[in-house]
């Protein structure tokens, strides 16, 4: 079972993202938090869109601030909005917040997030991918959600767990915990597999 191997481990998740916190810990798996130095989420112009978390998740993981002891594990990750061939990371005001939500409004777009797993021996990362169906919103009720909830942490400019979850969302298809900000089944099956590599 993952949860016996990890008690090799120290497992150190590099985010700041309450959700992300959150979603590990209903895994079951103990870990401290440890905040990578400040990254640059720039990536080549010229990278598909769909390979962009990946990329992400892996520049961060770079970024972590100390060399990793032997019994010490690394989870870095990075969620991106696909919509209309743009991808959406996280607005920067009100306006541009406003922008990404009438994108979505009536719309279906991707959730893809990349996560990076990395001891001092190993490295991998994989990408998770959701589909969300949005009902039409009308401009009184995006003004009310970004008023409300203030998503300017969020990627797309919305969080799943938020009222306009509740709300708006017509249909998923994937994993609903991806969307929120780490896919929690495919991260299990991924870690068993690593740590199973690393014997």
């Amino acid at each position: 079972m993952l949860l016996d191997k990890l008690k090799n481990y120290r497992v150190i998740l590099a985010s700041a993202s309450p959700r992300r916190k959150e979603l590990l810990q209903g895994m079951g798996i103990a870990y401290t938090v440890e905040l990578c130095n400040e990254v640059d989420e720039a990536y080549p112009p010229e990278l598909p869109l769909d390979e962009i978390p990946d990329f992400l998740a892996r520049l961060k993981s770079q970024a972590f601030a100390r060399p990793l002891a032997d019994d010490e594990l690394l989870i870095t990750a990075d969620t991106v909005v696909l919509c209309n061939g743009q991808a959406l990371g996280k607005p920067t005001d009100a306006d541009s917040a406003a922008c990404m939500l009438q994108m979505l409004s009536g719309n279906i777009h991707k959730v893809l997030t990349g996560v990076c797993l990395r001891t001092n021996r190993r490295e991998k990362c994989f990408t998770a991918h959701s589909e969300v169906t949005f009902r039409i919103l009308s401009p009184d009720e995006i003004t009310y959600y970004i008023n409300t909830c203030k998503p300017f942490d969020k990627a797309g400019a919305y969080g799943v767990q938020e009222w306009i979850g509740y709300t708006a969302i017509e249909h998923i298809e994937g994993s609903y915990f991806n969307v929120m900000g780490l896919p929690t089944q495919r991260l299990y099956v991924e870690l068993d597999m690593f740590l199973e590599a690393s014997r």
